[in-house]
C-alpha cells in the first residue's frame, strides 16, 4: 500500500506539472528554430540566416526556390507545412497563396516603418512587401560588336526583330515570378487579345527557358544568348560583380516592377520565431543589408538609402498586383498548354 500511494503522488504530480513542462518545451522550441522557404538569390539569402541567426540566437533552416516552385512547394505541403515563413519572390504569388488559404495574417508593429500602406502590404495583413525592382532587357555586348547595326532592345516590340530569333533567353512562368510578370506587364499593356498574340510571337523567339528569373542574366552574359529578360537589380549585379558584357536597357513602352513579398505559412510550427523574422525584414537594418550581400532591389522602408536609384526612375507601368496575383493560375497554365511546355527548363 506504501508503495502504491508513492506513485499515486507521482502521478498526481506529474498531471500538475506536465501541461507547465509542455507548454515550456514548446516555447523553448520556438526559440532555437525556425524555417524559412526563401525565393531571392542565394548570397542573399545565406546573408539573411546568419544575420538573423547573429541577432536572435535562433537556428535558420532555409531552401531557396524561385516563386514558382515556392507556391506549388507549399500547395503540396498544405496539410503538413515544413516551412513556417516565405520571404522573397513577386507579391503576385503571395496573393495566389493567400487566395488559396495558404498564409496566416498578422499584424506586425513595424507595419508603420513601410514608405506606402497601401501599395506594400495586404489590407488583410496576409503579406508584406519586403523589396521592389523593375524588370529590363539585358544584351551580350559582345554579340552587338559582332552585329554591327544591331541595337540592344529598348521596347517589347524590338524583342519580337528578326535578329533577335533564336537568341532571348527568359525564365519559364511556372517556375519563375520574373518571368510571369513579364507576362503580366505585357497583357497589361496590350490588353488580352494582343497581348496573347504578342506572347505567342515573343515565345517563338526564345533560345530557352530557364527554371530561375535571375539565371538568363548570367547565360546572356556569358555568351550563350543575345538577350535576357530579367530583373534590373539582377542584371546590375553581374554587370557589377561578376564584370559580364551585359548592356541594360530598358523598354520604353514602360515597365512592369516586383514588390517582393513576406508571408506567414498556415500551419507554421514555430510561430514565434516566424514573426521575429517577419518583424525583423520590415525594418530599415534588414533590408539596409542587401547590398552587403549582392542585392540591388529598392527598400520598401523608410531610412534606407537606394543602392541604385535609376533602376526606378524608369517609365512604370500602372501594375495591377491583384489582377496579376488572382489569374496567376490561368494565365500560366495558357502559356504552358498552349505556348510552351514547361519541359528542358536550363
Amino acid at each position: 500500500m506504501k508503495r502504491f500511494g508513492w506513485f499515486y503522488a507521482l502521478f498526481l504530480v506529474m498531471t500538475l506539472v506536465s501541461p507547465i513542462l509542455f507548454a515550456t518545451g514548446v516555447k523553448e522550441a520556438e526559440t532555437k528554430e525556425l524555417n524559412v522557404l526563401m525565393t531571392p538569390q542565394e548570397e542573399w539569402c545565406q546573408g539573411m540566416k546568419q544575420e538573423f541567426e547573429k541577432l536572435t540566437g535562433v537556428r535558420v533552416n532555409y531552401v531557396r526556390m524561385s516563386s514558382g516552385e515556392a507556391l506549388a512547394r507549399i500547395r503540396a505541403e498544405k496539410n503538413n507545412p515544413q516551412f513556417d515563413i516565405w520571404w522573397g519572390g513577386p507579391i503576385d504569388s503571395f496573393i495566389a497563396a493567400k487566395q488559396e488559404g495558404l498564409l496566416e495574417p498578422y499584424n506586425s508593429p513595424n507595419y508603420g516603418n513601410l514608405l506606402d500602406q497601401k501599395k506594400y502590404k495586404d489590407a488583410e495583413n496576409y503579406w508584406v512587401g519586403i523589396y521592389v525592382g523593375s524588370l529590363a532587357f539585358c544584351t551580350n555586348k559582345n554579340w552587338l560588336a559582332a552585329h554591327p547595326g544591331v541595337k540592344a532592345p529598348s521596347s517589347w516590340q524590338d524583342l519580337l526583330r528578326p535578329e533577335f530569333k533564336g537568341q532571348i533567353m527568359v525564365a519559364h512562368p511556372s517556375t519563375s515570378g520574373t518571368s510571369y510578370t513579364a507576362l503580366a506587364t505585357i497583357l497589361q499593356i496590350m490588353g488580352e487579345e494582343k497581348g496573347w498574340d504578342y506572347i505567342k510571337k515573343y515565345a517563338a523567339q526564345v533560345h530557352s527557358f530557364t527554371k530561375s528569373g535571375a539565371a538568363p542574366a548570367k547565360f546572356v552574359g556569358q555568351g550563350e544568348a543575345a538577350v535576357g529578360v530579367v530583373f534590373s537589380h539582377d542584371i546590375v549585379n553581374e554587370i557589377e560583380n561578376n564584370k559580364l558584357p551585359l548592356e541594360l536597357t530598358f523598354p520604353s513602352e514602360g515597365t512592369g516592377y516586383e514588390i517582393g513579398g513576406m508571408g506567414l505559412i498556415k500551419g507554421g510550427k514555430n510561430v514565434a520565431n516566424a514573426k521575429k523574422w517577419f518583424d525583423w525584414a520590415i525594418t530599415a537594418e534588414a533590408q539596409a543589408l542587401g547590398p552587403k550581400y549582392k542585392a540591388y532591389q529598392a527598400p520598401t522602408v523608410k531610412g534606407v538609402k537606394l543602392s541604385h536609384p535609376e533602376l526606378l526612375q524608369v517609365k512604370l507601368i500602372d501594375y495591377n498586383f491583384d489582377w496579376a496575383g488572382k489569374n496567376k493560375k490561368a494565365i500560366v497554365d495558357k502559356f504552358t498548354n498552349e505556348i510552351a511546355a514547361a519541359t528542358k527548363l536550363k
